[in-house]
């Protein structure tokens, strides 16, 4: 039999209907954790949005598994918000108090959550598809519920963060300066934090665990290799983030690749570029200045 043909661009109009909820789902989520990255990847909380998105992932799988096994029903992007928030707090607590190192108790978690997804998702056979989609993003369809859930999370948070922004920079990244003028260090990190496991539990419900940690975590790397100031790099990790989880999406159709692998290609391909354009800075002075 001869070879299928590529998707084409009709064959992608045709079936804009399909796709046109999860890739503006993947624009708007995209987006609202690429602002965010910044703060986890200055503040170097990378692990800690590994652990809370893999918690996240934990909590859609409790939902199935009381909805299946329980008969009660559970929205899953709430059971993946709930987790997300629990851990979050959770992670507020000095892991020197219990005589353990922040990456140690951040490993726990981390480690915890995703051996608790796998074990739930094993009990519910029925929805084992949908448990792989979550924990590796394989999933290709939103539901309007879920689509509007991320919209408002993501409108609601990215509206309170440029209001606070000058507010929240400062107690994030020059935490003496803040405290000189007054302001509460302590609650405007504690905002930025819950706004991270919020936003990472809603979206893991729709995109899956792996491009969510992804989009939370290297658009502001390749903002920040691309050599932005500290306001732009919000912007453009923004950018970033919204053209991994739209374009992505679309890349995945026309390649026929999964969807969350590729938008996390997507977004590590950001970085790669941003390798290149701080190498080609670094060169750059250095040929002036030979």
């Amino acid at each position: 039999m001869p070879d299928q043909a590529p998707p084409s661009w009709e064959d992608f109009i045709a079936a804009w209907d399909l796709f046109r909820d999860p890739m503006i789902c993947g624009l708007v989520a995209g987006g609202a954790l690429g602002f965010l990255s910044v703060y986890v990847f200055l503040r170097r909380m990378v692990f800690v949005s590994a652990a809370v998105t893999q918690c996240a992932g934990l909590g859609v799988a409790l939902a199935f598994y009381a909805e299946i096994q329980l008969a009660i029903h559970i929205e899953p992007i709430f059971g993946a918000a709930v987790l997300a928030l629990a851990a979050t707090l959770v992670l507020l607590i000095d892991a020197q108090r219990l005589n353990m190192t922040r990456e140690g108790f951040l490993g726990i978690i981390f480690a915890l959550a995703g051996g608790a997804s796998v074990l739930v998702g094993d009990r519910i056979a029925q929805e084992a598809h949908d448990i792989q989609s979550i924990l590796f993003g394989t999933a290709v369809l939103v539901r309007p519920f879920d689509l509007n859930v991320i919209a408002i999370t993501a409108t609601l948070l990215l509206a309170l963060h440029l209001w606070w922004f000058r507010g929240l920079t400062f107690a994030s990244f020059d935490t003496v300066a803040a405290r000189a003028q007054g302001l509460p260090v302590s609650a405007l990190q504690m905002f930025v934090l819950i706004s991270i496991g919020a936003l990472v539990g809603v979206s893991t419900r729709a995109l899956g665990a792996l491009p969510v940690f992804a989009m939370s975590t290297l658009p502001a790397m390749a903002a920040l290799l691309f050599g932005c100031r500290l306001r732009w790099a919000f912007a453009v990790a923004a950018l970033f983030g919204a053209a991994s989880g739209f374009c992505g999406y679309a890349l995945a159709f026309f390649l026929e690749l999964p969807v969350g692998a590729t938008q996390t290609a997507v977004a590590g391909a950001f970085v790669a570029l941003g390798l290149c354009a701080h190498a080609g800075r670094r060169l750059s002075v250095r040929l002036r200045a030979s």
